[in-house]
């Protein structure tokens, strides 16, 4: 069973990459699609957590929705969050979680970092 997740949009060349980095060292991992498949309120920030990041790090503020939404750098935490949630297309890629660690793969090489 993999210990390791990657939050996946297929339709991404840096997610792909990410992706085929970790296939070619053997690297059990799940694949969630996320733009496709349910995300957890608790998951999500849980996962900023891992990541040790700000909120708005994990948004991805140059998607035309950010801006119809109203968001800014200065939005609430929470309120990104649940843009995230409702529109997970905001969500940055290629996301990597491993334990009790995550990383945004950007570029695609970080991924790495988590299993050295």
């Amino acid at each position: 069973m993999a210990l390791n997740t990657i939050w996946h949009n297929p339709r991404c060349a840096k997610s792909r990459t990410a992706l085929k980095l970790l296939n070619d060292r053997s690297i059990d991992v799940k694949v969630f699609y996320y733009l496709n498949e349910i995300i957890n309120h608790e998951d999500l920030i849980s996962i900023v957590k891992k990541l040790s990041i700000p909120t708005i790090e994990l948004v991805r503020t140059n998607e035309k929705i950010f801006r119809t939404l109203r968001l800014s750098r200065c939005s609430k935490d929470e309120v990104l969050i649940q843009a995230m949630l409702q529109n997970p297309i905001l969500i940055e890629r290629p996301l990597v979680i491993s334990r009790e660690r995550a990383i945004i793969g950007r570029p695609p090489e970080r991924v790495l970092e988590l299993f050295n």
